[in-house]
């Protein structure tokens, strides 16, 4: 298939490309060509458009630090916030709790799978690696839902 002018297109405009269909174009007159082209002009620029989100912008490249900081802060803030059902949790999730990494945060799955779920919070001390400390800091972040 010949990509017109347009050169290859992106993976995730395929799609637009079934839609009009080079070699049946070719078959017609020029101004069937170019109303083709047209159509997937305008369809390309409404998916572009839809996907395209606002930057905010400074003049001053400091302001556009702060900015930039205070946005990471914001979500380290309610990364940490976020409450944790034990049951269901990820290996991700699990590792967004204090005192809780890779490795325990798979022992917590590796024992959840072999014992079924968790029926409390305090149940966690008998996965190794997890000790009441542990469970202690992370309590207003950790809930059991059955």
């Amino acid at each position: 298939m010949r990509w017109m002018h347009f050169g290859s297109p992106p993976n995730n405009m395929n799609a637009l490309y079934k839609l009009i269909n080079y070699r049946g174009v070719q078959n017609h007159n020029k101004r069937s060509r170019l109303g083709s082209s047209a159509i997937l002009s305008v369809l390309i620029l409404c998916f572009m458009t839809i996907k395209v989100q606002a930057a905010v912008c400074y003049a001053d490249p400091k302001q556009a630090y702060e900015y930039l900081l205070a946005q990471e802060n914001y979500e380290t803030q309610a990364r940490e916030q976020a409450v944790v059902d034990i049951n269901s949790a990820s290996e991700g999730e699990l590792v967004t709790l204090d005192g809780i990494g890779s490795s325990k945060a798979q022992a917590i799955i590796l024992y959840r799978e072999m014992f079924g779920p968790f029926t409390s919070v305090d149940e966690l001390e008998k996965v190794k690696g997890i000790g009441a400390k542990t469970i202690a800091n992370n309590r207003a972040r950790m809930r059991v839902q059955h």
